[in-house]
């Protein structure tokens, strides 16, 4: 099975809110996940990011994939960094 890490939305018309889950690749943008993650709304400014680092990094280990938005906001959270320097073996 492969998982992703990618945003579920939430919240109403014009009003986003999203979710970072773990999700079967074959899973449909808002339906059924393995795991939540974290939260993003972008309607913030700056943008309101709460993360579960550990969750996210243990995911990452095991192998499950990024969406380029998800990857951009672990990022900028530094979790890609330490990610990588953990395979690193720093």
């Amino acid at each position: 099975m492969a998982v992703k890490i990618r945003l579920k939305r939430m919240g109403a018309k014009k009003a986003p809110f999203y979710r970072v889950v773990a999700a079967d690749a074959r899973a449909k943008r808002d339906g059924r996940f393995i795991e939540q993650l974290g939260t993003y709304d972008p309607r913030q400014e700056p943008a309101a990011v709460s993360l579960k680092r550990e969750e996210i990094l243990k995911w990452l280990n095991n192998g499950a994939q990024p969406t380029a938005t998800v990857k951009n906001i672990l990022s900028k959270e530094g979790i890609i960094k330490e990610f990588a320097d953990a395979k690193q073996g720093k």
